[in-house]
């Protein structure tokens, strides 16, 4: 016997539009216009016969019918995902599609890169920088390496590092007119600051007891990877997050003058969905990302790799 099944447009419309409460993001989520998922929610609930959605002015909210509905929608879609996933994964390769922050792509993912393309000449990596987090469960991405407290719906993850911070600077800086050899040296110097980093210049000056240096003073880098050239040039002092200063460190041009490094509560985690965790792809990446990890970490801390 035939199903009778709705329009696939029509429910990835309804899924999105559901999941958002807004046709305007369902739209940009799908690439279309709004006026095309209005239309296909309209013709979805003419084919089913009840109201999908409740409309009072610009608010959006579900009916009943949509709330016992979308659950079952939403499973449909994910095992149809983890069903393609599975019979395109019989190999290890293929494509890899990977999202990540700037100024992590920059300063680790990308240097090391060439080290996974050799083990893995088969898997054809791409790879998306962007400081947006983006939803796996609906966008064309395989995996993510997230900056956060490692809670997010619908996926799995796993910690690559901790968020250990502490000053970093040049070595041309540390024996000049005024050596840098305690916290309180730094006054005498610029302070480097990234915009949004959660360790901040205040919060490390008062856990090293300097109460009487000015916390804010100094240029404001909006990434990462600009504070820490600024600080390879001999600019001023960054507080630098480990993993992304590894490779300065391990070379010498940049050098942690003082001892003391605070951990936050956000770190760096992998993170795929619960279909494609076990992909051959997934699984040789995040082998591959725990190896890299953990040589990063020996390189922060000067234990032997």
């Amino acid at each position: 016997m035939a199903r009778r099944l709705p329009p696939l447009n029509a429910l990835r419309a309804f899924e999105a539009a559901a999941s958002h409460l807004s046709f305007t993001r369902a739209a940009e989520e799908l690439f279309v216009t709004q006026a095309a998922v209005s239309h296909q929610i309209k013709a979805l609930e003419e084919r089913l016969g009840v109201r999908l959605f409740n409309r009072r002015g610009r608010t959006l909210t579900l009916t009943e019918a949509a709330q016992r509905y979308l659950p079952a929608v939403r499973e449909s879609f994910d095992r149809i995902a983890a069903a393609t996933e599975e019979l395109a994964q019989t190999t290890s390769g293929g494509t890899l599609n990977i999202t990540m922050l700037n100024s992590f792509a920059a300063l680790w993912f990308v240097p090391r890169l060439s080290r996974f393309q050799t083990q893995h000449p088969g898997i054809a990596v791409r790879i998306h920088a962007s400081d947006d987090v983006v939803d796996l469960r609906r966008t064309d991405f395989d995996a993510a390496i997230r900056y956060g407290p490692g809670k997010w719906p619908g996926v799995k993850t796993w910690k690559l590092f901790d968020d250990d911070t502490f000053p970093v600077c040049s070595p041309a800086l540390l024996d000049g007119p005024h050596p840098l050899r305690t916290p309180g040296d730094l006054r005498h110097f610029t302070l480097l600051h990234e915009d949004m980093i959660r360790i901040t210049w205040a919060h490390w000056l008062r856990a090293a007891g300097v109460t009487d240096i000015d916390a804010t003073k100094g240029p404001v880098f909006s990434h990462a990877n600009m504070v820490m050239q600024a600080a390879v040039n001999g600019q001023g002092i960054a507080l630098g997050r480990g993993p992304l200063m590894a490779d300065e460190l391990e070379t010498g041009r940049l050098v942690q003058p003082l001892g003391l490094s605070l951990t936050g509560d956000h770190a760096h985690y992998f993170v795929c969905t619960e279909a494609t965790a076990e992909s051959p792809k997934i699984a040789a990446l995040r082998d591959w990302l725990f190896t890299e990890a953990t040589r990063t970490d020996h390189a922060v801390h000067g234990e032997p790799a």
